[in-house]
């Protein structure tokens, strides 16, 4: 199977060069045959499995504890403002 690899760049948005997309051809067409060999594999009594490490979310319970004070979370703040921080505007009006 031959891959359009300039198709496949237009998809991604991407300029390639003559030299890149020659390259880029051939990386994919190893990686498509490779999947290709993968699926020859007998995988007949294998169980599927969505990872291998046998690691399972560990949540600890959210229990409210004592924090900072709103005054000892602004002392080092550059600048506040009626109690919060104040910084410089990210976003601008056009």
């Amino acid at each position: 199977m031959k891959i359009n690899v300039p198709h496949v760049a237009k998809l991604a948005n991407l300029t390639l060069s003559d030299q890149e997309l020659k390259k880029f051809e051939s990386q994919l067409q190893e990686t498509v045959d490779y999947v290709e060999e993968l699926n020859e594999v007998d995988t007949k009594g294998v169980e599927s499995t969505s990872q291998v490490t046998g690691l399972e979310n560990v949540l600890r319970e959210d229990i409210a504890k004592p924090s900072l004070s709103q005054e000892e979370a602004l002392s080092n703040a550059k600048d506040t403002y009626n109690g919060f921080f104040k910084v410089d505007a990210i976003l601008e009006d056009e």
